[in-house]
Protein backbone atom coordinates (compact mmCIF):
# COMPACT_ATOMS: atom_id res chain seq x y z
CA UNK A 1 0.00 0.00 0.00
CA UNK A 2 1.34 3.19 -0.92
CA UNK A 3 2.10 6.09 1.47
CA UNK A 4 -0.32 7.74 -0.56
CA UNK A 5 -2.95 5.40 -0.02
CA UNK A 6 -2.36 5.96 3.80
CA UNK A 7 -2.01 9.35 3.87
CA UNK A 8 -5.67 9.36 2.31
CA UNK A 9 -7.15 7.00 4.85
CA UNK A 10 -5.82 9.36 7.56
CA UNK A 11 -7.36 12.28 5.90
CA UNK A 12 -10.84 10.90 6.29
CA UNK A 13 -12.87 10.89 9.53
CA UNK A 14 -16.36 10.78 10.03
CA UNK A 15 -17.52 14.12 8.79
CA UNK A 16 -19.93 15.61 11.32
CA UNK A 17 -20.43 18.96 8.99
CA UNK A 18 -20.67 18.86 5.47
CA UNK A 19 -20.76 22.32 3.12
CA UNK A 20 -24.32 22.72 1.82
CA UNK A 21 -22.89 24.48 -1.22
CA UNK A 22 -20.52 21.89 -2.82
CA UNK A 23 -21.92 18.92 -4.77
CA UNK A 24 -20.70 15.59 -5.71
CA UNK A 25 -19.80 15.63 -9.46
CA UNK A 26 -21.71 13.23 -11.48
CA UNK A 27 -18.41 11.41 -12.08
CA UNK A 28 -17.72 11.31 -8.54
CA UNK A 29 -21.25 9.56 -8.11
CA UNK A 30 -20.57 7.26 -11.03
CA UNK A 31 -17.43 6.17 -9.13
CA UNK A 32 -19.44 5.62 -6.22
CA UNK A 33 -21.85 3.63 -7.82
CA UNK A 34 -19.46 1.44 -9.84
CA UNK A 35 -17.50 0.44 -6.36
CA UNK A 36 -21.36 -0.50 -4.78
CA UNK A 37 -21.37 -2.70 -7.59
CA UNK A 38 -17.99 -4.38 -7.60
CA UNK A 39 -17.35 -5.00 -4.36
CA UNK A 40 -16.96 -9.04 -3.68
CA UNK A 41 -19.79 -10.32 -1.84
CA UNK A 42 -20.13 -14.05 -0.74
CA UNK A 43 -20.97 -16.44 -3.86
CA UNK A 44 -21.13 -12.98 -5.87
CA UNK A 45 -24.81 -12.94 -4.95
CA UNK A 46 -24.93 -8.92 -4.40
CA UNK A 47 -28.49 -9.33 -2.08
CA UNK A 48 -28.46 -5.55 -1.26
CA UNK A 49 -29.32 -2.66 -3.26
CA UNK A 50 -27.98 0.88 -3.33
CA UNK A 51 -31.03 4.35 -2.92
CA UNK A 52 -29.43 7.53 -4.21
CA UNK A 53 -31.07 10.89 -2.42
CA UNK A 54 -29.93 14.20 -4.17
CA UNK A 55 -33.30 16.66 -3.83
CA UNK A 56 -33.08 19.01 -1.03
CA UNK A 57 -36.39 18.56 -0.06
CA UNK A 58 -36.20 15.23 -0.03
CA UNK A 59 -33.42 14.77 2.62
CA UNK A 60 -35.08 17.46 4.61
CA UNK A 61 -38.22 15.26 5.22
CA UNK A 62 -35.75 12.23 6.10
CA UNK A 63 -34.22 14.82 9.30
CA UNK A 64 -36.77 13.69 12.04
CA UNK A 65 -36.14 9.83 11.36
CA UNK A 66 -32.97 10.23 11.38
CA UNK A 67 -32.65 12.33 14.66
CA UNK A 68 -32.58 15.49 13.40
CA UNK A 69 -28.65 14.79 12.62
CA UNK A 70 -27.36 17.84 9.87
CA UNK A 71 -25.71 15.62 7.37
CA UNK A 72 -28.10 14.09 6.55
CA UNK A 73 -29.53 17.59 5.24
CA UNK A 74 -26.81 19.34 4.04
CA UNK A 75 -24.51 16.44 2.46
CA UNK A 76 -24.11 16.26 -1.28
CA UNK A 77 -26.27 13.14 -1.32
CA UNK A 78 -27.86 10.87 1.08
CA UNK A 79 -26.56 6.91 0.07
CA UNK A 80 -29.08 4.36 2.29
CA UNK A 81 -27.93 0.78 2.24
CA UNK A 82 -30.14 -2.02 1.94
CA UNK A 83 -30.40 -4.96 2.11
CA UNK A 84 -33.19 -7.65 0.15
CA UNK A 85 -36.05 -8.67 2.55
CA UNK A 86 -35.46 -12.18 1.64
CA UNK A 87 -33.42 -14.63 -0.80
CA UNK A 88 -35.35 -17.13 -2.30
CA UNK A 89 -34.51 -19.98 -4.86
CA UNK A 90 -35.50 -17.37 -7.96
CA UNK A 91 -33.05 -15.08 -6.63
CA UNK A 92 -30.16 -17.66 -6.92
CA UNK A 93 -31.42 -18.81 -9.68
CA UNK A 94 -31.36 -15.24 -11.29
CA UNK A 95 -27.38 -15.01 -10.54
CA UNK A 96 -26.57 -18.33 -12.19
CA UNK A 97 -28.19 -17.15 -15.24
CA UNK A 98 -26.00 -13.89 -15.19
CA UNK A 99 -23.04 -16.31 -15.09
CA UNK A 100 -24.01 -18.36 -17.85
CA UNK A 101 -24.45 -15.20 -19.90
CA UNK A 102 -21.99 -13.57 -18.59
CA UNK A 103 -19.33 -16.20 -19.06
CA UNK A 104 -20.67 -18.64 -21.44
CA UNK A 105 -19.83 -21.20 -18.58
CA UNK A 106 -21.87 -24.54 -19.59
CA UNK A 107 -25.00 -25.73 -17.64
CA UNK A 108 -23.63 -28.75 -16.87
CA UNK A 109 -20.59 -26.92 -14.86
CA UNK A 110 -23.11 -24.59 -12.80
CA UNK A 111 -26.06 -26.96 -11.91
CA UNK A 112 -24.13 -28.74 -9.12
CA UNK A 113 -22.94 -25.54 -7.61
CA UNK A 114 -26.15 -23.60 -8.09
CA UNK A 115 -28.04 -27.09 -6.46
CA UNK A 116 -25.79 -26.88 -3.81
CA UNK A 117 -26.39 -23.56 -3.26
CA UNK A 118 -30.39 -23.75 -3.09
CA UNK A 119 -30.10 -26.93 -0.61
CA UNK A 120 -27.38 -24.10 1.70
CA UNK A 121 -29.90 -21.55 1.61
CA UNK A 122 -33.09 -23.94 2.16
CA UNK A 123 -31.05 -25.05 5.11
CA UNK A 124 -30.71 -21.65 7.01
CA UNK A 125 -33.64 -19.90 8.97
CA UNK A 126 -34.67 -16.08 8.19
CA UNK A 127 -32.51 -14.74 10.58
CA UNK A 128 -29.75 -16.62 9.62
CA UNK A 129 -29.83 -15.34 6.00
CA UNK A 130 -30.66 -11.61 7.44
CA UNK A 131 -27.39 -11.63 9.44
CA UNK A 132 -25.43 -12.83 6.29
CA UNK A 133 -26.92 -10.66 4.02
CA UNK A 134 -26.07 -7.40 6.53
CA UNK A 135 -22.33 -9.24 6.49
CA UNK A 136 -22.25 -8.48 3.00
CA UNK A 137 -23.57 -4.91 3.12
CA UNK A 138 -21.04 -4.16 5.93
CA UNK A 139 -18.54 -5.43 3.43
CA UNK A 140 -19.61 -3.30 1.20
CA UNK A 141 -19.61 -0.18 3.01
CA UNK A 142 -15.84 -0.84 4.20
CA UNK A 143 -14.98 -0.65 0.15
CA UNK A 144 -17.02 2.76 -0.03
CA UNK A 145 -15.51 3.96 2.75
CA UNK A 146 -12.20 3.23 1.78
CA UNK A 147 -12.97 5.17 -2.56
CA UNK A 148 -14.43 7.99 -0.23
CA UNK A 149 -11.23 8.54 1.21
CA UNK A 150 -8.73 8.20 -2.17
CA UNK A 151 -11.56 10.50 -3.79
CA UNK A 152 -11.42 12.61 -1.18
CA UNK A 153 -15.18 12.70 -0.69
CA UNK A 154 -16.27 13.46 2.60
CA UNK A 155 -18.55 10.36 4.11
CA UNK A 156 -20.54 9.64 7.58
CA UNK A 157 -21.94 5.95 8.10
CA UNK A 158 -24.86 6.26 10.57
CA UNK A 159 -26.66 3.85 11.94
CA UNK A 160 -28.29 5.93 13.95
CA UNK A 161 -31.49 6.11 12.44
CA UNK A 162 -34.79 4.83 12.19
CA UNK A 163 -35.18 1.92 9.54
CA UNK A 164 -38.23 0.98 9.62
CA UNK A 165 -39.88 4.64 9.12
CA UNK A 166 -37.20 4.96 6.32
CA UNK A 167 -38.57 2.05 4.89
CA UNK A 168 -41.98 3.50 5.24
CA UNK A 169 -41.65 6.86 3.62
CA UNK A 170 -39.62 5.94 0.78
CA UNK A 171 -41.40 2.56 0.46
CA UNK A 172 -38.16 0.61 0.29
CA UNK A 173 -40.95 -2.24 2.10
CA UNK A 174 -43.19 -2.39 -1.30
CA UNK A 175 -39.65 -2.65 -2.91
CA UNK A 176 -38.55 -5.72 -0.92
CA UNK A 177 -35.73 -3.85 1.01
CA UNK A 178 -34.81 -3.34 4.26
CA UNK A 179 -32.54 0.28 5.05
CA UNK A 180 -29.34 -0.70 7.33
CA UNK A 181 -27.11 2.37 6.90
CA UNK A 182 -27.64 5.78 6.03
CA UNK A 183 -24.09 7.40 4.66
CA UNK A 184 -24.35 11.25 4.06
CA UNK A 185 -21.65 12.17 1.24
CA UNK A 186 -20.26 15.23 -0.13
CA UNK A 187 -17.07 17.63 1.44
CA UNK A 188 -16.50 18.89 4.89
CA UNK A 189 -17.75 22.12 6.03
CA UNK A 190 -14.19 24.25 7.14
CA UNK A 191 -15.77 24.89 10.37
CA UNK A 192 -16.55 21.26 11.49
CA UNK A 193 -14.52 20.54 15.06
CA UNK A 194 -13.84 16.92 14.23
CA UNK A 195 -11.91 17.12 10.77
CA UNK A 196 -8.80 18.18 12.54
CA UNK A 197 -8.60 15.97 14.85
CA UNK A 198 -5.93 13.46 15.85
CA UNK A 199 -7.22 9.76 14.88
CA UNK A 200 -7.56 7.87 17.92
CA UNK A 201 -6.58 3.95 16.74
CA UNK A 202 -4.60 0.93 18.79
CA UNK A 203 -1.26 0.46 17.70
CA UNK A 204 -0.70 -1.58 14.37
CA UNK A 205 1.63 -3.95 17.00
CA UNK A 206 -1.48 -4.37 19.28
CA UNK A 207 -3.76 -5.21 16.46
CA UNK A 208 -1.67 -7.66 13.78
CA UNK A 209 -0.33 -11.09 14.64
CA UNK A 210 2.22 -11.82 12.31
CA UNK A 211 3.15 -15.71 12.65
CA UNK A 212 5.93 -16.35 11.34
Amino acid sequence: MSSNTIEKLQWRYATKRFDASKILTEEKLTILKETFNLTATSFGLQPLKLVVISKPELKEKLMPFTYHQTQVRDASHLLILCIESKINEDFILDHFKRVEGTRNTPRTILEPFEKNLIASFTEKNSQEIRDWMINQLYLTLGALLTVCAVEEIDACPMEGFEPEKYDQFLELDKRGLESVIVMPVGYRDESDFFKDLKKVRRGVEELIIDLD
